[in-house]
C-alpha cells in the first residue's frame, strides 16, 4: 500500500531542440512512500519526434547518517556479472567486461572501501567507483538489483528497478559540498546507486536502445526499500 498523502508528482516539458535533443518531450516522475518503508519512483515520458530519453535519479546516500564520514564500511551487493569500463575521459569504451576476479565483483556482499584503492586502471581513471553495472534481470521487470548495509547502525537499503543498468558512484570528486547542518561533505562520504540505461548508449549499438518514438511511452520504476538488518 502506498500512501496518497505522501505522493508527489513532478512534470517537465522539454521543447524541441533543448540541449540539442529533437522533439518536444513531456516527462513525469511520481514519488510515493509505502507502509513498508519503500520510496518508489515511477517515470514516464512521451515525445512528438524520435529522440533519446534516459532519466536517472542522482541521490546521494550515507546510511550511517548525516555528517558521519566515509562510506567505505558500507556493505554492498549488486546483482551483476558484468560492467562497462571507461576511457580516460570517463566515457564508456563500448566493452562489456566480467566482474570476476576484479574489484568490481559485488556479486557477494563486500565493503565498498575494501578494494576501492586497488591498483586497477578503471579505479585510477574514476578515482574510485563511477561505473555502470550490467544487471542480470530482464529489462522492464521490477526486481531486486542491489543491497546496501551499514553495519554499525544496521540500516539496510534494497534497490528494485525495471532498468538494465546501475551506476555506482562513490563521490570521488566531492569536496566541501555543504549539506545538512552546514556539514561540508568530502569525497567518499556518500554513494549513489543510479538505475538507468547504459551511459553513451546512443553511440554503442550493442547497448539497450535509448530511442523513444512518438507512438511509444517511456516508462520505468525504481524502489528504495529501507529496513534494519
Amino acid at each position: 500500500m502506498y500512501y496518497t498523502d505522501t505522493t508527489s508528482f513532478f512534470q517537465y516539458t522539454s521543447p524541441d531542440g533543448e540541449e540539442g535533443y529533437p522533439g518536444t518531450e513531456s516527462v513525469t516522475v511520481t514519488y510515493s512512500i509505502s507502509e513498508n518503508n519503500e520510496l518508489r519512483l515511477d517515470y514516464s515520458g512521451t515525445t512528438d519526434q524520435e529522440t533519446i530519453l534516459n532519466l536517472v535519479n542522482h541521490s546521494y546516500f550515507n546510511l550511517a547518517g548525516e555528517g558521519s564520514g566515509t562510506i567505505n564500511n558500507h556493505q554492498l551487493q549488486i546483482e551483476a556479472d558484468f560492467y562497462t569500463p571507461l576511457t580516460k575521459n570517463l566515457e564508456p569504451t563500448g566493452e562489456i567486461l566480467t566482474v570476476k576476479n576484479t574489484p568490481f565483483d559485488f556479486t557477494f556482499i563486500t565493503g565498498i572501501g575494501d578494494r576501492i584503492d586497488t591498483d586497477h586502471d578503471q579505479l585510477t581513471i574514476g578515482k574510485g567507483y563511477d561505473h555502470n553495472f550490467v544487471l542480470r534481470h530482464p529489462m522492464h521487470r521490477l526486481d531486486l538489483v542491489a543491497t546496501v548495509i551499514e553495519p554499525l547502525s544496521g540500516r539496510k537499503m534494497e534497490i528494485f528497478t525495471t532498468m538494465p543498468g546501475l551506476q555506482l558512484y562513490t563521490a570521488n570528486w566531492i569536496k566541501n559540498i555543504k549539506g545538512k547542518e552546514d556539514h561540508l561533505y568530502q569525497e567518499r562520504e556518500a554513494f549513489c546507486l543510479e538505475t538507468q540505461n547504459f551511459p553513451d548508449v546512443i553511440n554503442q549499438s550493442h547497448f539497450p536502445s535509448p530511442i523513444l518514438t512518438p507512438n511509444n511511452v517511456y516508462k520505468h520504476s525504481t524502489i528504495y526499500k529501507f529496513s534494519i538488518h
